[in-house]
C-alpha cells in the first residue's frame, strides 16, 4: 500500500524510470571520441597500470567505468532535484535555482541550490552560489535562499555563514529538513528512501536492456598505435612537440 501523501506512486515511478534510462544511456558503447571527450590523462593512467599491475584491457575498462560512474552521479543529482517537480507548491525551473518552493500561506519563496554531498563545492563555487543568492534576495527581499544538501554532515537548518557575512535568509539545510518544510511530513525523506528499493524493482521489471558493451575504445586505440600506452600519449598530446609522428 502506497504510504506517501505528498507524491503519487505513479510520479515517484516516473522519476525513477527517467533515472534508469539515464543510467542505461551512460553505458551505451563508448567510442574513442566519447572516451577522450575531456582529454584523458595518460600520465595518470600509466601510473595506474604499472602500480596496480593492470593489463591494457583492464586499464581502459576501468577508465570507461569511471567516466560512466561520474555520469551516473550527475543522474542521481537530477533524480533528487526532479522529485520536487511532483510535490505541491514546488517547481523545478529550466535555469537559475534548482528548486523554488512557494509557501501556500505566506506566498514567500524559498530559492534552493541543491547539492548531492556537503563537500562537493570548493571555495570558488561557494562564493558563486552565495553571490547568486544575495542577488536574488536583493530582487526579492521577502525570499529565503537554501543550500540544500542530500548527504549533509547532520540534519540541520542553520544560517550559512561565509567570509564573516551573516544573513538569516541564507541557510544551509539538510534535505530531510527541506522535505519536512515543503510537505509538512516530518519523516518525508525517510519515506522516500524506504520506498525506493521496492519501487526501483518494479520499474526495472519494465526494462529489457542489454548492458554488456563491446570495448570499442581498445580497438580504436590499437589503430593509433599497437602499444596502448603509446596510443594514449599520442591521443592526448597529438599537437605537442615531438608527437608529430607515431614513433
Amino acid at each position: 500500500m502506497w504510504n506517501l501523501s505528498f507524491i503519487t506512486e505513479s510520479d515517484f515511478q516516473t522519476n525513477i524510470k527517467d533515472t534508469v534510462i539515464a543510467y542505461y544511456n551512460a553505458v551505451k558503447d563508448v567510442d574513442l571520441n566519447e572516451f577522450n571527450r575531456n582529454i584523458i590523462d595518460p600520465i595518470k593512467l600509466i601510473f595506474d597500470m604499472k602500480v596496480y599491475g593492470k593489463t591494457s584491457e583492464r586499464l581502459i575498462d576501468d577508465e570507461i567505468k569511471r567516466q560512466i560512474d561520474k555520469t551516473n552521479s550527475n543522474s542521481i543529482g537530477y533524480f533528487n532535484q526532479y522529485m520536487f517537480k511532483y510535490i505541491a507548491n514546488c517547481e523545478v525551473p529550466e535555469s537559475g535555482f534548482d528548486v523554488i518552493y512557494t509557501n501556500p500561506h505566506t506566498k514567500k519563496k524559498i530559492y534552493v541550490e541543491l547539492k548531492n554531498k556537503h563537500n562537493t563545492m570548493n571555495d570558488d563555487s561557494s562564493k558563486n552560489v552565495l553571490k547568486k543568492m544575495r542577488n536574488k534576495l536583493e530582487e526579492d527581499p521577502d525570499g529565503i535562499c537554501y543550500l540544500v544538501e542530500v548527504i549533509a554532515v547532520r540534519s540541520q537548518n542553520i544560517v550559512w555563514t561565509k567570509d564573516g557575512n551573516t544573513d538569516e535568509r541564507i541557510r544551509r539545510v539538510s534535505i530531510d529538513q527541506f522535505y519536512y518544510e515543503v510537505t509538512g511530513v516530518k519523516n518525508a525523506f525517510k519515506l522516500i528512501c524506504d520506498n525506493l528499493p521496492e519501487q526501483l524493482d518494479k520499474v526495472m521489471k519494465t526494462f529489457n536492456v542489454n548492458t554488456e558493451n563491446e570495448n570499442v575504445v581498445l580497438k580504436e586505440l590499437s589503430e593509433i598505435h599497437p602499444e596502448v600506452i603509446k596510443s594514449l600519449f599520442l591521443l592526448a598530446f597529438s599537437s605537442y612537440m615531438g608527437y608529430d609522428n607515431k614513433d
